[in-house]
Parts: structure tokens; C-alpha cells; sequence
């Protein structure tokens, strides 16, 4: 049996600028001040962040300055928060939030805009900055869970010492580069606010009371596995089989994050590229092919709803396009690119080694992040695509959006839309999984 207090967490939203600037929303305290509500900068200079009202009035200086709400109903804002960092959907924002906001200072001379918080307070953003309010009560319960789990997971390894890497060896022989992008640990903070860790984009997201509902009624309640919290991943959309964990990650076997359909069909997973090429190019029937815009508006979040072909897509580039794109992602020059060949594949299709050949050079790539941010001025939507060369293009064909392991998004909020329950959604997704309440 598991057992702990709700923690307090370190969000960091706004990292790495010389200057911030936001609002305050009721009266702050701290570094033995009062601040008034209204608009601020925070500035570096001297070795320091000087912290200014709305008539730049020197108000704080510090290296580490805490503004604590002087009221319960006192947020602050912060303007220009950049969304999707590197995603074809990156946007700047303004937020507000919840809790006490905390600006630190880097020792490049940047600046970090911290938000700290109690757990379950955070949760509240998370799970409609994720996906939207209105979703399904059900999946919102699940979501609750889900964010939880992965959170506390989070914190726990990185209190044991951290096994994680923010990314795996970069070259593995000559050749060949392998790279995976996981939770790093953050120096500053606990997690930051954007796709890396979970979406935390603000209050202003809680548009409906479920959301508040959601999380109180699974208050401390996680997904565990042999006495082991979860460490539950989730993403967009599987596009039918989720996936294992290793095809993204390190080489190891995680028995509740395995590849399953997510389908009421059960479908063989993956095992040659016939196969693969197949099921790339089928419509099937699965939970996340959906395209009712009355459930996708319940459930995505604006800037998701830009992606309209998620299940299946297609993309294509001039040959010259794609050789400058991989030129400019890898910092190699192929020369004229003749080849693209999947090597390995996991059971959802998603490729973990890519073959790339050019005039010049040829080499492998991996894991399935690495490969889609090669192939893309951002990101392709998952690494489960083949390859077609026509005239002088590449054409690629793909399924599901994001890597597939763990929870399909878009699969789960369809089928709390269809009457399942958080639990049955859960175990659904988690095979072999608990859902424990630790607090």
C-alpha cells in the first residue's frame, strides 16, 4: 500500500528570456514586500532580476524573488508563454495561473518564471490544457488519474536519483544515430508546462466545473503496477495499436505500457512491411477514428482542432525540400537523397530505426522522435509512415498522431463519449494496472 501527502510542485512556464512581463491579478506578498495588483516587468541586470510595476518602478530586486497571493482569489498572468515548443502547432499565449509565481535567476543571466502549486490545483489545468473542459466526465476522471500518475512517477524518479536521460546515446556506432527524448530533469523545477511534461496552459483552460469535479472526485488516486506508482504516458492519437515503449524509449520492457488495439476488434500487431504498409493505407475501425466534429469540438482544444487528419495523413515534399530539411534537423549533408527505408518497426507500426541514403552518405536513424523531427520542419505526426517516391517527391503516408504508448487521447475521450467508465478506460489502456488512492 502506497502512502503520501499531496505534494507541492514546480511548474516552470516561462524559461531561458532576459525579460518577463505579466500582471498581477489581486495583491502579492514576499521578499518582504507588498505588490499591488497591476501589470509588471521582471528585467535582468547588475547580476540580478529587478522586478518593476506598471510605471517601471523598481518594486523588487533579488536573484530568487517569491510573490505569494495575499488573497485566495489572487492569479497572476504571464504574457507571450510559448505553446508547442517545436510542434507544427507552437504559438505564444498569455496565461494566468493559480498559486505563487517565483522568478529565479539563471546563471547564463536568464530569467525562469516559476509557478508553484499544490498538486491536485495543478491537475485542474492539466487535464483541459491537454484536451478541453468539455469533454466527457469519464474521460476527465481518467485524465485525473492518468496526469497523476505520470507526475508523481516523475517525481519519484527524480528524487531516486534520476535513471532518465533528456536523451539517449546520439551515436551508437559509426553510422548510425540514436537518439530518445525523455523527462529530463529540470534543474529549476519539477516539470516545465508545455508537450516535454504535460500541458499546463493556465486557468482560463477550466471552463467547465467537471473539470473541478473530476479531480476531486479521484483525488489521490493513481495508477500502480507491483506496488509501483505508473509511470503513464499518453498522446494524441494511436491511430488503432498503441505502442510499446521501447520503440520510443530506452530498451526496456514495461509490462502495463505495451501495445494494445484500440479497437473493440482485436488486430494482429505489425511483423513485416507488407503488413505494415497495409495498415497504414486502411481505414479501420478504432476508437480514435473519429471525424464527428461534434465529439472532436467537445474534446480538442483549438489549436489541436487545425489537425484535421490525425488517424491517417499524408505528406509530401519536392525532393530539394526534403534534402534541405534533413540537412538543416540532422547537420548532414546526404547530397542528393535516394532512399528512405524503414529497418525496425514496433507492433503499431511506428518505425525506432530509419535507413536514409544519399548520394553522399548514408545512415541510420532512430528512436521514433528523432526520426520524425528529421523528416519535418517541426515534427511529423508519429513515426508509423511508409515512403513513396514519385517523379522527383517523397510522399509519405502515416497513421496516429504523437507515439502511441500508453493512453490514445482521442481514442479514450471517444469511448467515455460512448459510455465507458474512467476505470474501464484505464485498464484498458494500463493492462495489468491498479488504480490505488495514496492520498
Amino acid at each position: 500500500m502506497i502512502s503520501i501527502d499531496e505534494p507541492r510542485i514546480t511548474v516552470g512556464i516561462v524559461d531561458g528570456r532576459k525579460e518577463v512581463r505579466g500582471r498581477l491579478n489581486g495583491p502579492f506578498t514576499g521578499n518582504g514586500s507588498e505588490f499591488p495588483a497591476g501589470r509588471f516587468e521582471a528585467r535582468v541586470s547588475n547580476g540580478s532580476i529587478g522586478l518593476y510595476d506598471e510605471n517601471q518602478r523598481q518594486i523588487a530586486r533579488s536573484s530568487v524573488i517569491r510573490l505569494i497571493p495575499a488573497h485566495e482569489d489572487s492569479t497572476f498572468s504571464l504574457f507571450g508563454v510559448t505553446i508547442g515548443i517545436r510542434f507544427h502547432w507552437e504559438r505564444r499565449e498569455d496565461q494566468t495561473f493559480h498559486g505563487q509565481m517565483v522568478l529565479l535567476l539563471r546563471e547564463d543571466g536568464t530569467v525562469a518564471a516559476i509557478n508553484d502549486i499544490l498538486l491536485e490545483d495543478y491537475l485542474k489545468a492539466v487535464i483541459c490544457s491537454e484536451m478541453r473542459a468539455s469533454a466527457p466526465a469519464e474521460f476527465l476522471k481518467a485524465h485525473a488519474v492518468l496526469s497523476r500518475s505520470w507526475l508523481l512517477a516523475a517525481l519519484k524518479g527524480k528524487k531516486e536519483q534520476k535513471e532518465r536521460f533528456t536523451h539517449g546515446p546520439s551515436t551508437t556506432k559509426q553510422g548510425e544515430v540514436i537518439r530518445w527524448y525523455d523527462r529530463e530533469d529540470h534543474d529549476l523545477f519539477d516539470v516545465c508546462a508545455d508537450d516535454h511534461c504535460q500541458r499546463y496552459q493556465g486557468i482560463a483552460k477550466i471552463t467547465s466545473g467537471r473539470v473541478e469535479d473530476a479531480v476531486r472526485e479521484t483525488r489521490g488516486m493513481v495508477l500502480t503496477y507491483q506496488d509501483e506508482i505508473c509511470d503513464a504516458r499518453y498522446s494524441k492519437a494511436c491511430g488503432a495499436f498503441t505502442e510499446e515503449f521501447s520503440t520510443a524509449w530506452e530498451d526496456r520492457r514495461v509490462p502495463y505500457l505495451r501495445s494494445i488495439s484500440d479497437s473493440p476488434h482485436e488486430y494482429g500487431k505489425i511483423r513485416t512491411e507488407d503488413q505494415a504498409v497495409c495498415w497504414i493505407l486502411s481505414n479501420l475501425d478504432a476508437y480514435c477514428n473519429t471525424k464527428d466534429t461534434s465529439v472532436l469540438e467537445a474534446i480538442l482544444p483549438n489549436f489541436d482542432l487545425e489537425t484535421q487528419n490525425f488517424f491517417r495523413w499524408r505528406v509530401e515534399y519536392p525532393r530539394k525540400e526534403l534534402e534541405d530539411i534533413l540537412r538543416d534537423k540532422s547537420g548532414f549533408d546526404f547530397g542528393r537523397l535516394q532512399q528512405i527505408s524503414p529497418l525496425t518497426r514496433g507492433p503499431s507500426g511506428r518505425i525506432s530505426r530509419l535507413r536514409i541514403v544519399g548520394s553522399k552518405m548514408s545512415i541510420i536513424v532512430g528512436k521514433e522522435l528523432e526520426i520524425r523531427r528529421w523528416l519535418s520542419r517541426s515534427h511529423l505526426y508519429s513515426s508509423a509512415f511508409i515512403v513513396k517516391e514519385e517523379a522527383d517527391r517523397f510522399v509519405f503516408h502515416g497513421a496516429g498522431w504523437g507515439h502511441g504508448v500508453g493512453l490514445c487521447q482521442i481514442g479514450a475521450a471517444v469511448m467515455a463519449s460512448r459510455g465507458f467508465s474512467a476505470g474501464h478506460i484505464l485498464k484498458h489502456y494500463f493492462r495489468g494496472a491498479e488504480i490505488e488512492k495514496v492520498y
